[in-house]
């Protein structure tokens, strides 16, 4: 090597070891950033030679990223602030349901917040993409492998609209120690709660009255004005594996004026009942309970209770949002309802160092990240979601500080270097005198 070989090896020393200063820099300034993946350098070898003389050994930097350490969790007040546990990435997009596949990338920076139309987005600006869920509550079947069928998860001014009731579930227990006694006492009166084609909240009327025969009650039922429907007497079991279920209905009676009407299968223990309460009657079905199953109206000693699970609701505003670990976001509404609104996938790559960092702690796909899919959180091979928390970076302070040495070492030894071939040269350019 000769000395002025020994010069450019040593500016190559400087130009490798400023970057790995740079690189440090970065890491150093964007510890405390959200979702930030820190960066490093490689230093590699490079030579020039030709025909069979040796080459100049000198040295380059090569940045990387390292994408697959993940960062602490922090708590936060947010429920939309979301981390992931584990492998994956949130899909996000310039703007918002953007139509274009290549404005779609990647991040770990799950500090999200609705913008004024409702869209989250995060800090760096970036809009969070998702799965919608159709009114029949499922997604559907959507393209996992690419960006087509996502839509930016929103949740501002959502409303649902009235659902009429088409079937109550009534479970609970009648007390058997009140009947089969010289005078009953008084009926136990309670009442479901229903929905009618505008959403307005309705009540259907039931009295449950013990008989002077054991085990036996008469029940009978009343519309939402309080006008008779049926009756209907009930039977239960009273020994056996089946003792507390139904043993049978009979005395089927309809009492409802029409265009009201009240119907009654004995086989299955449903009662069909016609309200007149529109210009087209709403027609749903009172679910007591199949002769000889447990999974309605029981009878045994104790006390009476019973409870009722129907479907329909009244007109509703959204008031909060829940997302849970498989990524669900579910909406609260004023009236009690919980919907499902988006799933929220985890993207993963098959060579994550492929990436191409972007601003704003965010990734663009590349020819060498391999393939892409978007899948469910906490299933596979992706992590959970955590709400109401943040990943911070994955710098290490102590670490980066004794980088930091190592490279400011390098810098002044190969520094050294060229004062040291400086003063060579100058040496040199002597001898003539």
């Amino acid at each position: 090597m000769s000395i002025s070989s020994a010069l450019q090896t040593g500016v190559s020393g400087l130009q490798a070891n400023s970057k790995a200063v740079g690189s440090i820099s970065e890491n150093i300034a964007n510890a405390n950033t959200i979702g930030y993946r820190r960066g490093f350098v490689h230093m590699v070898t490079t030579t020039a030679s030709g025909g069979n003389k040796e080459g100049v050994l000198s040295v380059a930097a090569v940045d990387e990223v390292d994408i697959s350490s993940a960062g602490g969790l922090i708590s936060t007040q947010s429920t939309t602030d979301l981390a992931i546990g584990g492998n994956g990435f949130f899909a996000v997009s310039i703007n918002p349901n953007d139509p274009i596949a290549t404005n779609y990338l990647l991040t770990r920076a799950g500090s999200f917040l609705p913008d004024e139309n409702g869209d989250l987005r995060n800090a760096a600006g970036y809009y969070l993409a998702g799965y919608p869920f159709g009114l029949d509550g499922t997604i559907g079947s959507v393209d996992r492998s690419s960006f087509d069928q996502m839509e930016t998860v929103n949740i501002g001014n959502i409303d649902i609209s009235a659902g009429v009731t088409t079937s109550v579930t009534a479970s609970g227990n009648l007390p058997s120690q009140d009947t089969g006694v010289a005078t009953p006492g008084a009926p136990f009166l309670t009442s479901s709660e229903i929905f009618s084609s505008l959403g307005a909240s309705q009540r259907i009327g039931q009295s449950w009255s013990p008989t002077s025969v054991a085990n036996i009650w008469d029940l009978e039922l009343s519309d939402q004005n309080g006008d008779p429907l049926g009756t209907v007497t009930v039977e239960f079991n009273d020994s056996g594996p089946e003792a507390g279920s139904p043993l049978s209905y009979s005395a089927i009676t309809s009492t409802a004026t029409a265009p009201a009407d009240f119907a009654f299968d004995a086989a299955t223990g449903i009662a069909t009942l016609t309200l007149d309460n529109g210009t087209t009657p709403q027609v749903l079905e009172l679910e007591l309970g199949a002769p000889g199953t447990f999974d309605g109206i029981t009878q045994f000693a104790g006390d009476f209770s019973l409870s009722f699970d129907r479907d329909g609701s009244s007109a509703g505003e959204l008031v909060r949002s829940e997302i849970s670990a498989d990524g669900v976001l579910f909406g609260i509404f004023d009236n009690g309802m919980r919907r499902a609104l988006y799933e929220i996938p985890v993207a993963i790559v098959e060579n994550p160092n492929g990436l191409i960092a972007a601003k704003g702690n965010a990734y663009n796909l590349s020819g060498e990240t391999g393939s892409f899919n978007a899948l469910q959180a906490n299933s596979s091979t992706v992590g959970a979601l955590n709400a109401g928390a943040l990943e911070g970076s994955n710098v290490d302070i102590a670490q980066e500080m004794t980088d930091l040495i190592k490279a400011q070492r390098a810098f002044s030894t190969n520094a050294k270097v060229i004062t040291t071939v400086d003063e060579l040269m100058d040496e040199t350019a002597r001898l003539k005198r």
